[in-house]
């Protein structure tokens, strides 16, 4: 179930916009770069096969949503980097972002508000 880099990048669309048409998302992601509109094309057919997504027809064009929310798939993505990467361990990641220096101030108030949230839960 984890998408390719092309992958995620068509999902981000179709998660912004509800539901898009491949024009739709060719039309997004040659804002940012270049890209063949066959190859979105050919991506997102791929995507439907998988039950990444799903299609509705509406007039000529085919309507493709998301057949798993943002949320879940994005757990399931950090949860298999965690797994491949830090051998199943969040502290490892959160120290290498913290000696990075990739969490602002507001990202470490905002993990130590989430932090005492879920000890007050307990």
């Amino acid at each position: 179930m984890i998408l390719s880099g092309p992958q995620l990048e068509i999902m981000k669309v179709v998660w912004r916009l509800g539901e898009a048409t491949v024009r739709d998302v060719y039309e997004d992601l040659r804002i940012r770069r270049p890209i063949a509109y066959t190859t979105v094309m050919t991506t997102m057919k791929t995507m439907e096969i998988k039950g990444h997504l799903k299609k509705r027809t509406e007039g000529r064009a085919y309507v493709y949503a998301a057949t798993v929310e943002k949320r879940r798939m994005l757990r399931k993505i950090v949860g298999d980097f965690l797994d491949r990467v830090f051998n199943g361990s969040t502290e490892p990641l959160l120290a290498h972002l913290v000696e990075e220096r990739r969490l602002s101030e507001k990202d470490l108030e905002e993990i130590a508000r989430m932090i005492r949230e879920k000890e007050r839960q307990r």
